[in-house]
């Protein structure tokens, strides 16, 4: 295979670069756009409950630190 490469011109392995990625690229599958949707409202969700918990925790540890110190 290494040989087959430096036999290959530049532009030969430019277009086979390209090529491949068209391949790939035909491969992916986008969600549609309800799925999509409700995979951003789960993330938005997930994010605003994790933001509120370490919040809290942080409130909590700061009120605990000043009772202890």
């Amino acid at each position: 295979m290494s040989e087959e490469k430096s036999k290959l011109s530049l532009g030969q392995r430019i277009k086979r670069f390209f090529r491949g990625v068209k391949a790939e690229y035909s491969k992916i599958i986008f969600p549609s756009r309800e799925t999509l949707r409700k995979q951003t409202v789960a993330v938005i969700v997930v994010a605003v409950f994790l933001a509120a918990l370490i919040a809290a925790m942080d409130f909590l540890f700061t009120y605990l630190m000043g009772l202890i110190i």
